[in-house]
Parts: structure tokens; C-alpha cells; sequence
């Protein structure tokens, strides 16, 4: 594939947002964050505010076996599980994958990195930070108070990896499933943008040679 693409995934409070605007830009990348949920309500014809619905999905039972919930196939609108859970995962996943294999973009959350595992145009980033840098960040930029800001950094973190542990079956964290693991605290986002691009260099001039 002659494209290339970014994906990032970003505890709250971290930057990692920013620091993935700034690298699309930098690139002249295409980027996309919740984008993806109009494309997909576009193309399914699903209303877009069920594919945000999916975000809030509730923390399954410890008893549930999670499994990888994208095979490649989206469930047709005959079918009684065209509008659930599942599928407008997979209708997310189908168009994250369409947009890997057709253009050079970044792409934040929406379990990218698990999606487009195992391709090698692809760059898998994990953007993290102390939690008094998330913290205070947040403070900044959301208007709340030290307690406010803990507590909406929890929340917020706990459905992230609730949501990939949910469509996945595995950790959030787990940085076997990144490139990269970058911490904003020793470094602005700036600097984050320069190492991915100094990666990127390092790793496909290496796949040209």
C-alpha cells in the first residue's frame, strides 16, 4: 500500500487529540475522530446519534466471553440485530478499514488500532500522561474544579477500556498493541508529533529499502 495511516488511542486529559490534529495537519493528512459515525450513518442509513449511543455502551458481565465483533461482514437491515451494538461496531470498523486501505489519515480512538492490527501501513499510538497533568489540563480546559476533573478523567478512561475490552477481548493498555507508548507529561504534543514523524521516517524507509 503506498498510503499510510495513524492510529491513536489517548487516556483523557492527555493531549492526545490535539497531539493528532497537529500531526494530521503537519502531514497533510486526512483526520478523523467522530467523523466516522457520519460516514457510517451515511452509508448505513442508521441514525448517527445510535453510533454515539455505541460509546456509552455499559460495562459487560465478568461472565461474558468477549470476542472480536468484526468478521468483515455487516448484519443486513432484514435482520432483527441490524441497529445493535454489534453492528454499528462492525459498520464503524468496515469504514475505518475501507479509509486505511484508500488514504494517508490519522485516526483517533475507536479501537483503530485493534481493527487495522497486523498491517503494515499502519501506525499504532498510545498517548498517555500523569494524572496531575490530565488533571489539570482538564481544569483548563473544561472549567471544573480539582474534583470535577478527577472524577470526569475516571469515568471517561474507565469507559474507554470498558468499550475496547467490550469489542476486542483485550486490555486498553497493553502496549503490545502499539508502536508507540508516548507520555505528554515530559513532552508537549509538539514534540510527540515530532517523534511519531521521526518513527514514521525510521519505519518506512526501511520498508522502501
Amino acid at each position: 500500500m503506498d498510503n499510510h495511516v495513524i492510529t491513536i488511542a489517548r487516556s483523557y486529559g492527555s493531549g492526545g487529540r490535539k497531539m493528532g490534529k497537529l500531526l494530521a495537519k503537519e502531514l497533510g493528512y486526512e483526520y478523523y475522530d467522530r467523523e466516522i459515525l457520519r460516514i457510517a450513518s451515511d452509508e448505513s442509513g442508521i441514525n448517527e446519534e445510535l453510533f454515539g449511543q455505541v460509546d456509552e455502551v455499559k460495562r459487560p458481565s465478568i461472565f461474558r466471553i468477549a470476542r472480536e465483533m468484526y468478521t468483515g461482514e455487516v448484519i443486513p437491515p432484514d435482520s432483527d440485530d441490524f441497529i445493535s451494538n454489534e453492528n454499528l461496531f462492525r459498520y464503524q470498523a468496515k469504514i475505518i478499514r475501507e479509509l486505511a486501505s484508500t488514504r494517508n489519515c490519522v485516526i483517533v480512538g475507536r479501537c483503530a488500532n485493534f481493527i487495522l492490527r497486523g498491517r503494515e501501513n499502519v501506525i499504532n499510538v498510545f498517548v498517555t500522561a500523569p494524572v496531575v497533568d490530565c488533571v489539570r489540563r482538564v481544569m483548563e480546559i473544561d472549567g471544573l474544579n480539582l474534583e470535577e476533573a478527577e472524577k470526569k478523567i475516571k469515568r471517561i478512561d474507565k469507559r474507554r477500556a470498558d468499550y475496547f475490552k467490550y469489542f476486542t477481548g483485550r486490555q486498553w493498555h497493553d502496549a503490545a498493541l502499539y508502536d508507540l507508548c508516548l507520555n505528554t507529561g515530559h513532552m508537549s504534543e509538539q514534540k510527540c508529533v515530532d517523534v511519531v514523524r521521526a518513527y514514521m521516517d525510521a519505519r518506512f524507509s526501511e520498508d522502501e529499502d
